[in-house]
């Protein structure tokens, strides 16, 4: 993987990567997916991680949240978020970092909402299962600012996945990832499948949440045209 120069390398980093190596083990024997990525990302700044598929970029992202699950696993490395390795940290410490300190926006929103779950549910369980504690109603505006910050309707609480549009399910699911303030957005490939119009809307969300937030944002794509608009850095995973 190579890497530009952040542009402000004097800071300290939010998040460092040293060495980070993550295997596939199958029938036939190992299968490198991350093989020694290193990179730091600083406060408050827009990193993309390109390449091309089947590289890594989506494993290295799983990786970073530790939710990598077999035939996967960390072969070796670290991943520094503030003062701690959260590679060495116990289950139930990370699951506290997170949301609160680092989350994740997947790829494909539709497969991560839950059909069956309103919109303000899921927004709300994801609050409640990592250390928000409120009344019901507390919790049930703090969904709806959710939705607020990310351009949605306060009526879209009451709905469920089907009924919205695919950019809807998109800003859902970054409602969720931001729930909590984290430091570190990763954005893995947030506007695939969608068209160009919404591509722009759900991007403009991502850069106002940041801005509000003052987070850092990973971007995992491909599309380098969507990289050149957003990012300030870039790195490239190769194959």
């Amino acid at each position: 993987m190579t890497t530009s120069a952040p542009p402000n390398a004097s800071a300290p980093p939010t998040l460092t990567v040293k060495d980070l190596r993550v295997m596939y083990d199958t029938p036939e024997g190992q299968v490198k997916a991350v093989n020694g990525v290193d990179f730091t990302l600083h406060a408050g700044e827009r990193f993309a991680l390109v390449g091309e598929s089947g590289c890594g970029k989506t494993t290295l992202a799983l990786t970073l949240m530790r939710l990598l699950k077999p035939p996967a696993r960390i072969d070796d490395g670290s991943v520094i978020l503030g003062d701690r390795d959260i590679l060495q940290v116990s289950e139930d410490e990370m699951r506290q970092v997170r949301l609160n300190e680092i989350a994740l926006v997947p790829q494909g929103a539709m497969n991560s909402l839950n059909p069956v779950m309103r919109v303000e549910e899921q927004i709300i369980d994801g609050m409640v299962d990592h250390g928000l504690n409120g009344t019901k109603e507390e919790l049930r505006l703090r969904a709806i600012h959710q939705l607020r910050s990310v351009g949605l309707s306060p009526v879209v609480a009451r709905m469920y996945p089907h009924e919205l549009s695919g950019g809807m399910k998109q800003r859902v699911a970054m409602a969720i990832a931001t729930a909590l303030r984290p430091k570190v957005i990763i954005a893995d490939e947030p506007t695939s499948a969608l068209d160009v119009v919404v591509q722009r809307q759900v991007m403009t969300t991502l850069v106002n949440l940041q801005a509000e937030l003052g987070a850092s944002v990973i971007l995992v794509g491909h599309d380098m045209g969507l990289v050149a608009q957003f990012a300030e850095r870039v790195g490239v995973m190769y194959a």
